[in-house]
């Protein structure tokens, strides 16, 4: 399969595959079904737990006008991200890399994927989150701190509501069912019982941290670090726009997973590597502008004021608010780390289309999701699957190699060799289960 430039991806016929946009279609359709489930369990009634009328921790008053409304959560973890998402993609991206000859419509599929690939990472952190913090805070059932305000409990009669312990007909700290509420609306009691955990921290840090992680990968965004054996192997080169514009003799648009360097290629290579090797640790990396870090951590910054309203609000404990927002960041940065490559290594990309032989299913046997079948046939050139614009992460050595698939072949194993000359599979196996010492031949 073609994916002309890590746009959208086209069939071996070069049209559109439709088998594989219909793939990435069900994954919006899982996210939306996935929201609609997240949806119903916000309106089925939560399990109430016992409380203490005694309790001060549920004894704060009930705050009708909250600091962050509903309306102005879904703008602010969702609708914010998707504004960041579509001005990045759009107008930042694929950057300064592009070659000047490059057809403007590659461009514009390189600009579209990214988009689609950053609102679809965005829906899977906001939908996760969304789903089991519903899912939780009906199990637990938790008072919150402003429940006995919302209860308007029936004072007189305690004694019928006790539950557990012994009954001694006044109020030394017995548990009562919620049963003693007298409130006549049931959303605002029902509600009473939500608060752990914290969904507007959780969607809060989904949706916010994503766009920070965004922000991050687009404009190289960290910790100065020394460049780790998969960067330098990669080579600067290979995290261009479209690498392969720069060795026509590869590909036209982008390098195939089969393709061998061009001898100009290996010189290239073979200076990168002699520049990183000979230059002090100290330039290999520096620190981005301040104004960076500051517009990259400005969503993160959001988050956090969303969080902490719940607290002045008197909506939420404070565990119920921390382990909201632990859960809105895991989701976030498991998101985030789903289609895009890590924000060290992976110069702002997001990960490429799958294949469309794979579109819906790789199967044991398979390394991925990026491969063609046709891999696996006796006597065809062994593919480095998974492997884009010939790099590989992490690396499979702790030397600087470059991950362009060479002639795999064992001295010892010559009797396995196919009938064309070829490593047979257990040959390449063996191969790549043990480093190679010989580096001379290195390129």
């Amino acid at each position: 399969m073609a994916d002309s430039g890590m746009g959208f991806p086209l069939s071996k016929r070069g049209g559109f595959s439709m088998r594989l946009l219909f793939s990435y279609a069900f994954d919006w359709i899982a996210l939306v079904a996935t929201a609609g489930v997240a949806a119903a369990l916000g309106h089925i009634e939560p399990a109430k737990r016992p409380f203490s009328l005694v309790n001060p921790d549920i004894s704060f008053p009930y705050t009708e006008h909250e600091l962050v409304p509903p309306y102005l959560l879904i703008i602010l973890n969702a609708g914010v991200p998707i504004v960041i998402i579509a001005i990045v993609s759009l107008i930042f991206v694929p950057g300064p890399t592009v070659p000047k000859n490059t057809p403007k419509a590659l461009v514009w599929k390189r600009k579209l994927w990214e988009l689609h690939v950053g609102w679809l990472g965005l829906a899977l952190a906001l939908v996760s989150a969304w789903f089991f913090t519903e899912s939780m805070k009906n199990i637990f059932g938790k008072p919150r701190p402003d429940l006995l305000d919302r209860c308007n409990p029936d004072l007189e009669n305690v004694e019928k509501y006790i539950v557990g312990g012994l009954s001694w007909g006044n109020m030394t700290g017995q548990l009562v069912s919620a049963k003693i509420c007298r409130q006549t609306d049931k959303s605002i009691l029902n509600d009473g019982f939500r608060s752990y955990p914290s969904g507007h921290s959780s969607s809060a840090a989904a949706g916010l941290i994503y766009a920070s992680l965004f922000l991050a990968s687009k404009f190289s965004v960290t910790i100065p670090y020394a460049l780790p054996s998969a960067s330098s192997a990669a080579g600067a080169s290979k995290h261009a726009a479209f690498p392969s514009r720069l060795r026509p003799a590869v590909d036209r648009y982008e390098p195939s997973r089969s393709a061998t360097s061009s001898p100009a290629t290996k010189l290239d290579d073979a200076a990168f590597e002699q520049n990183i090797e000979i230059q002090s640790l100290r330039r290999q990396s520096a620190a981005p502008p301040i104004y960076l870090l500051v517009l990259t951590v400005v969503p993160f910054a959001c988050a956090v004021f969303v969080a902490s309203s719940r607290w002045y609000d008197y909506r939420h404990h404070g565990f119920d608010i921390l382990f909201g927002f632990l859960m809105g960041t895991t989701t976030s940065i498991y998101a985030f780390r789903y289609y895009h490559l890590p924000i060290r290594v992976g110069a702002g990309w997001a990960w490429g289309p799958r294949s469309e032989e794979r579109a819906f299913w790789a199967g044991v046997g398979r390394l991925g999701y990026a491969g063609e079948d046709e891999d696996m046939l006796p006597g065809a050139r062994r593919h480095d699957t998974g492997l884009s614009a010939n790099t590989s992460y992490p690396p499979m050595t702790s030397g600087v190699v470059t991950q362009r698939p060479t002639q795999l072949h064992h001295p010892d194993h010559d009797e396995l060799d196919d009938s064309h000359g070829h490593p047979s599979f257990q040959d390449v196996e063996m191969q790549r289960m043990h480093p190679r010492e010989d580096r001379d031949d290195r390129v």
